[in-house]
């Protein structure tokens, strides 16, 4: 990786190192893997059949860490199982009813940067506005009522954080948005109310959901979008503040923030490494044959860099590179929300850069803080001065 582990902020050692090709790692929780760190490799990890997202999720498979999605998650299928949960739910992210949700994340994004301007030169971007965007967004397409956003929000940050909470507080939030989408669920069984969930339950009263995949599905969707999102509007502001000649050239040209919104999604993913799979076949990659029950984990972070594939790779091209980067995964487990994640981070670059044109990172050791002891990326604060 032509960065170091400072500028990406804080990484476990094997992915704070140089190289391609395919190495054996131990996990956090003291398992073996391989790590895949290229990209021809990586796009074959994600789409062989050879590679299984369920058997990766058995009892007795080497696990990455403790936050790993359940084995009834549509991320954790394979085959027709997860075809079937991906056809109930992909309407709701296709490109046309993702633009149609446009006015709607400016307004909640403009509310935002009212609130920041309101506080004043020095103020929280995370705070202000990467945290309770994705979260207002999400809420509003799923449908969790606004009053609750901050429960829900409490609870999921719990389950993401993979060092500072024991594993029984991660199992009784787990239990507390079990209940909590349960209620919901029945509440909005008395409504007609348009929005995802109320979609679900449809599908579900239909016969197409069994009772436990519409209450995964339903937290699955809410919990999969809102922790990479913030993580990466707080990680694609920041390098771009870093970058002053970069900043330069999108403040000259706005139309050069959909090609930038790419590469910063490249260079900086929120999510830096693949789900785990097992191998239920022995599997040629490169110079070592993965075996039968062998579990591989694909680096994005290394993937997205390869030098075969983006020369200068560590550069922020704002004209666009042709390749396709990995950070929303690829094949048929690719994410079904990339394009509200993209249109989240579109907006918000484009309207914070037309609010705040002096826009840069405030001065002293605590203005950038980053995340610790996650498996997503990201922030703790991102304080800036305009």
């Amino acid at each position: 990786m032509p960065e170091n582990a400072t500028g990406l902020g804080p990484l476990p050692a094997f992915l704070a190192t140089d190289g391609t090709g395919v190495v054996p790692i131990v996990t956090p929780m003291g398992d073996k893997m391989w790590l895949v760190r290229d990209h021809a490799l990586g796009r074959l990890v994600l789409t062989d059949q050879r590679f299984s997202r369920a058997e990766a999720t058995r009892p007795q498979a080497p696990r990455f860490n403790d936050a790993q999605p359940a084995a009834d998650a549509m991320m954790s299928m394979d085959g027709a199982g997860h075809a079937r949960l991906r056809r109930v739910v992909s309407g709701a992210f296709s490109t046309r009813r993702v633009a149609a949700m446009a006015p709607h994340v400016e307004r909640l994004t403009d509310e935002c940067l009212d609130g920041l301007a309101a506080a004043g030169p020095g103020a929280d971007l995370i705070a202000g506005l990467a945290t309770p965007l994705p979260l207002a967004v999400l809420s509003a397409v799923v449908g969790i009522p606004p009053e609750d956003s901050d429960v829900f929000r409490d609870r999921v940050e719990v389950l993401f954080d993979i060092s500072a909470s024991t594993p029984q507080e991660k199992s009784r939030r787990r239990i507390e948005l079990v209940d909590y989408m349960g209620d919901l669920i029945e509440q909005k069984r008395r409504r007609t109310d348009d929005d995802l969930l109320t979609a679900l339950i449809g599908a579900h009263d239909r016969g197409h959901l069994s009772p436990g995949e519409l209450l995964t599905l339903g937290l699955t969707l809410l919990m999969a979008g809102y922790e990479t999102t913030v993580g990466q509007i707080g990680l694609s502001v920041l390098a771009l503040l870093s970058d002053p000649a970069v900043l330069a050239e999108l403040r000259g040209d706005p139309a050069l923030v959909e090609p930038a919104v790419e590469e910063l999604l490249r260079l900086t993913p929120a999510t830096p490494l693949s789900f785990p799979r097992v191998a239920v076949a022995p599997v040629r990659l490169g110079t070592v044959t993965v075996q039968a029950g062998e579990a591989v984990v694909v680096s994005l972070l290394h993937g997205n860099r390869d030098e075969e594939i983006w020369p200068r790779p560590e550069e922020l091209n704002t004209y666009g590179r042709d390749a396709v980067h990995l950070t929303f995964g690829h094949g048929v487990h690719r994410c079904l929300g990339a394009p509200l994640a993209r249109l989240q981070l579109r907006i918000v670059l484009d309207r914070l850069l037309r609010r705040f044109p002096q826009l840069r990172l405030a001065t002293g050791p605590d203005a950038v803080v980053w995340k610790s002891g996650l498996s997503i990326r990201g922030l703790v604060r991102l304080r800036v001065d305009w």
